[in-house]
């Protein structure tokens, strides 16, 4: 993520470099970074973390797009800077806002492994752009306000929407993955050692905490998302887990929310901040039903809370004060000394409880908007079946390698349970068109393919003829279905051949025709509720050749 670690000295304070470069007859400065600048360590980590997503990972960025971001700012910085100084400088700053954003942004069509795709190059180098100038934009007191890759990534996600961006994954692979575990430990062990280093741990801490405990609070309350990397709903502890132990959340909170220059100076007063970072992203996050809204909302409590920092500097002692420890400022918070010592207990007990409740209600009302789902229960409505769908009748199926990679619970019979399921939901929607019944519908199908079978069974309804179709498989082959936009999860693509007989029926129930001709279509199925697989898709079929 765009991070500028490291406490950036003014330019007229540096000592005048050893080194010129000459240009048009002029000698000017060479400023170049040290050895001891934190913001090449966090340069060291963020392009690791971007060449195993191009090895390893899969990440959906090209070099090009990398290179569009982190050289925009780069030329951007050194133009500024030479007008302001007359000396070249080198950008490191504006390198990390560079590559934070391109870290962290996704452009619609780029393809995992296409790594020098061009597709939304521009996108980077404005968002980078905007981003990078911003720091000199919007100032107040002598120095920037927002971390520039946030503050660019955020504006960005919400004008142009799920449509046509999206956020980097909470999850990006299975923990046996070898470059899962080596960005782990170049995340963990990279941001001890900067952070510890500059004074920030106390600040990554408290926002780490207090986004657990909060995520914790709004699990319990029943708060789930969908996501892109999921068959089904993210819920409870997979909730908790997969978002506290995110590679990607460990980077925010190791590497933006610890930029020195727009955190507070104070150690009681960056304690504060980095929880009320972690308080005011739960809150956020708490009304998200699909991972986009989730990550747009974590992003977004930086902004906001960055924009508020000298307000919270104001109720915190000033830097280096007698009273600017976490035990001096909890006696002060806490008003005049109690006679004993069980008063005291109680006094602070009494506190915390208060503050702990305070955010656990507020945590549960912002996310109302988010429950009420109920997963529909198909057991009865298989009954109504006239006859089930026998496996035996099932041709050989072909799974693609990242299919059983990455749920090998789908290999062998997992897999023809997929498939049965398909059958039974096709069979089903063919029983609630012939009974012009709804409600059977919320059981068996989901997004794009609910709207479209309930629409037809409104024109049932009304009077219209119905149209049913029963498939016969001569050859299924599944992969998966990556979505793009929303993040609302992800499926298994059934592509399938063989032959489909279509009946019509006229309003009175009354057969009119039987055609039968060859399919190639596929299928698309998602847990999207939870137990079943549901028809999420289904793509007009075609003859087969």
């Amino acid at each position: 993520m765009a991070v500028e670690p490291g406490v950036a000295q003014p330019l007229v304070a540096r000592p005048r470099p050893a080194r010129t470069v000459r240009l048009g007859g002029h000698a000017y400065p060479l400023v170049l970074p040290t050895l001891r600048d934190p913001r090449l360590h966090v340069a060291s980590v963020i392009i690791t973390i971007h060449v195993l997503g191009q090895v390893g990972l899969g990440f959906w960025v090209s070099v090009p797009q990398i290179l569009a971001a982190m050289l925009t700012s780069a030329v951007l910085e050194v133009a500024i800077t030479f007008r302001q100084s007359k000396a070249i400088v080198w950008p490191a700053s504006a390198m990390l806002t560079g590559s934070g954003v391109a870290l962290i942004l996704r452009v619609v069509g780029t393809q995992p492994g296409d790594h020098w795709s061009l597709n939304g190059v521009w996108l980077y180098a404005i968002v980078a752009a905007a981003s990078l100038l911003s720091k000199y934009v919007v100032r107040w007191q002598g120095t920037h306000v927002f971390n520039p890759s946030n503050l660019g990534l955020v504006v960005t996600f919400l004008v142009l929407g799920t449509t046509r961006v999206e956020p980097l994954d909470f999850w990006w692979a299975p923990i046996t993955n070898p470059a899962m575990i080596l960005a782990y430990l170049v995340i963990g062990g990279g941001g001890l050692l900067i952070t510890r280093r500059l004074r920030l741990l106390e600040l990554a801490a408290a926002f780490w905490l207090t986004l657990v405990a909060g995520l914790l609070v709004l699990a319990a309350s029943g708060h789930c998302i969908t996501a892109g990397w999921a068959f089904a709903p993210v819920c409870g502890a997979d909730y908790v887990r997969v978002i506290s132990l995110s590679p990607e959340v460990m980077v925010f909170l190791f590497f933006m929310i610890t930029d020195p220059k727009t955190v507070p100076a104070g150690r009681v007063a960056r304690v504060a901040f980095g929880g009320l970072v972690g308080a005011l992203a739960v809150v956020l996050m708490a009304p998200q039903t699909d991972e986009f809204g989730t990550k747009v909302g974590l992003l977004s409590s930086l902004v906001i809370l960055c924009a508020a920092r000298w307000s919270l500097e104001r109720f915190v002692p000033a830097p280096g004060a007698a009273g600017d420890s976490l035990a001096a400022f909890g006696r002060r918070l806490l008003g005049p000394e109690p006679a004993t010592h069980v008063v005291r207990t109680v006094a602070r007990a009494g506190l915390v409880a208060v503050v702990v409740l305070a955010l656990g209600g507020t945590i549960v009302l912002a996310g109302t908007p988010a429950r009420g789902t109920v997963v529909p229960d198909a057991t009865e409505l298989l009954t109504r079946l006239p006859a089930g769908v026998d496996p035996a009748t099932l041709p050989a199926i072909t799974l693609d390698q990242d299919v059983t990679d990455f749920d090998p619970t789908l290999a062998g019979n997992g897999i023809r349970d997929v498939v049965v399921t398909l059958g039974q939901n096709l069979e089903l929607e063919n029983l609630a068109l012939r009974q012009h019944d709804d409600a059977i519908l919320a059981s068996i199908d989901h997004g794009d393919r609910l709207v479209e079978m309930e629409a037809l069974v409104k024109a049932a309804q009304a009077g219209g003829t119905v149209v049913t179709a029963h498939y016969r498989f001569e050859t299924i082959a599944v992969s998966l279905l990556v979505p793009f936009g929303r993040q609302s999860g992800l499926s298994l693509g059934l592509a399938a051949t063989g032959t489909v007989v279509r009946e019509t029926w006229d309003a009175s129930g009354h057969l009119v025709s039987s055609v039968q001709a060859p399919f190639q279509t596929t299928f698309a199925l998602r847990r999207a509720t939870g137990a079943r697989w549901l028809n999420v898709a289904v793509l007009p079929a075609q003859p087969a050749g």
